[in-house]
């Protein structure tokens, strides 16, 4: 690197290899060694990572007291007794709307994020910018600094490079296999699991899952990294469509900073016009995806910022204003470089299109949480019988079976009462029982179980004989109730010959 004196600013070897023009499909990756930047943005980088990775490796172990048999886990997906529980929420597969209603607030969010701040998800909370920035810290730490590991990238194999490498490679190995584990601990009670998988005891998929998911965070993170940010993920190719000129996005105000030169006090001893850039590519150097923010934008470009420390730190150094690379619109940057001076302002969230996500995303969640909290602790689904539809029993009368079921979520047995309403000279008969027929039964449901009983349903009064199709209610309503019972009403259709010609 060549020094400029005049500046007191070093310029970057730093090329920006992973620009269309300077990449190749037919070509070998060129190996990007970021720098390590220091400002604002970096460090909100790094508390991103600690809290987003805390999350992640933590809340599996967190404990939450539930009455009965319930798991006492936290946050788990149970895939074997088919239910989510999310601390004092159990989603049952009936509710899948639920997760229905989370995938289409995490996509309308994305949408409201990227049409505020630009690729805000990708530059600083997509697990793979994530595990990418730990990777990349795992290499800085053991290999050293962006020289250093160019230097160690071109020498030939040593002891001292074999040991290195083969020390990051160990550890990125671990974090890898944390990753994995990790994830299945969502999916089975953390403790149990872990001391299974130690013993060699825990089931094959918990292995196969663990496997799959180490080699792709090792791999992803350790040595694709930009690639599959620039390949791999459409989200590029889709943000196009969510920017607005009111987008902000990391942008280099080129009616700034150019015609951009290094050797600044030659240049104004000749009488050269110049701009605030000195040409020094730190930008460049910072970019974990071998970029330079100068073209303009570009799909490659994460929204990260960390171009902004280093060009901001330039400028202090010159003596120059901040914000030559800067957080702007499209607007605003049009309006500069025709000479009028306009700066951002909060109200400019405010606008139609950022509105309208907002206003459907907090519909959903809303409408989510009114569910959430009005939803029943009792679910009622009857089945009726369809072939035969109805049985003509020797006395005349005629006979419906149904399949009532009744699903008791609470971690407590409980009693229901059920009874038909709206069927003349009606009366019920339940499988498996005594026999006894009448116009209610008593069933008690265990705990967080669904119980299907069998219900014959008879009547031979005329006034139901002579339609074919008659209209009643299964009424069921919970029994020893401590404070107000739960009831259920469900409509049912009774069947019969009807009426002939």
């Amino acid at each position: 690197m060549a020094g400029d004196p005049h500046a007191g600013v070093a310029r970057e070897d730093a090329e920006a290899v992973n620009k269309p023009q300077n990449r190749s499909l037919y070509a070998a990756r060129a190996a990007i060694h970021p720098k390590a930047a220091h400002g604002p943005f970096r460090r909100l980088k790094w508390i991103l990572l600690v809290v987003l990775l805390g999350i992640y490796y933590v809340s599996p172990w967190l404990r939450w007291d539930r009455p009965g048999n319930a798991p006492d886990q936290a946050i788990l997906i149970d895939l074997a007794n088919r239910r989510f529980y999310f601390f004092f929420i159990e989603i049952w597969p009936q509710e899948f709307y639920y997760v229905a209603g989370l995938l289409i607030m995490a996509g309308v969010g994305l949408f409201l994020v990227t049409s505020l701040f630009g690729r805000a998800w990708c530059g600083y909370a997509c697990p793979q910018t994530v595990w990418t920035d730990l990777y990349m810290l795992v290499e800085s730490k053991i290999e050293g600094d962006r020289n250093a590991r160019i230097r160690l990238d071109a020498a030939a194999w040593t002891a001292g490079k074999i040991a290195k490498r083969s020390a990051k490679l160990a550890v990125w190995l671990l974090i890898a296999i944390a990753t994995g584990g990790f994830w299945v601990f969502y999916f089975a009670d953390a403790p149990t699991l872990l001391g299974e998988l130690v013993t060699g005891t825990a089931p094959s998929a918990a292995y196969f899952t663990i496997a799959i998911l180490t080699a792709t965070t090792f791999t992803f993170a350790g040595f694709m990294r930009e690639q599959v940010c620039t390949y791999m993920c459409p989200w590029p190719r889709i943000q196009g469509a969510m920017l607005d000129e009111d987008s902000l996005i990391v942008t280099y105000n080129a009616w700034r900073g150019e015609p951009r030169m290094a050797g600044r006090k030659k240049a104004d001893a000749q009488g050269l016009t110049h701009g605030d850039c000195v040409d020094c590519n730190a930008c460049v150097a910072v970019c974990p995806m071998g970029i330079d923010i100068r073209d303009g934008n570009q799909l490659e470009c994460i929204n990260c910022a960390l171009c902004i420390d280093a060009c901001n730190t330039v400028m202090e150094k010159v003596g120059n204003p901040k914000g030559l690379i800067s957080y702007t619109t499209a607007r605003i940057y049009a309006e500069n470089a025709a000479g009028t001076h306009v700066t951002w302002t909060w109200r400019q969230l405010l606008r139609p299109r950022t509105i309208i996500y907002f206003s459907v995303w907090a519909a959903v969640g809303l409408a989510m949480l009114f569910t959430l909290i009005q939803r029943s602790q009792l679910d009622v689904n009857v089945v009726p019988d369809r072939n035969p539809l109805f049985v003509t029993l020797s006395d005349g009368a005629i006979r419906n079976g149904y399949t009532v079921k009744i699903l008791n979520k609470r971690q407590q047995e409980r009693g229901f009462r059920l009874a038909i309403d709206g069927l003349p000279g009606a009366t019920m008969e339940m499988v498996g029982d005594s026999g006894e027929k009448g116009r209610s039964f008593d069933i008690t449901v265990p705990p967080d179980k669904l119980r299907a009983v069998k219900i014959y349903v008879t009547t031979a009064d005329p006034e139901v004989l002579e339609h074919e199709r008659r209209n009643f209610h299964f009424r069921i309503e919970e029994l020893g109730a401590a404070g107000e019972p739960e009831r259920v009403s469900y409509d049912a259709i009774f069947h019969a010959p009807g009426e002939k010609e």
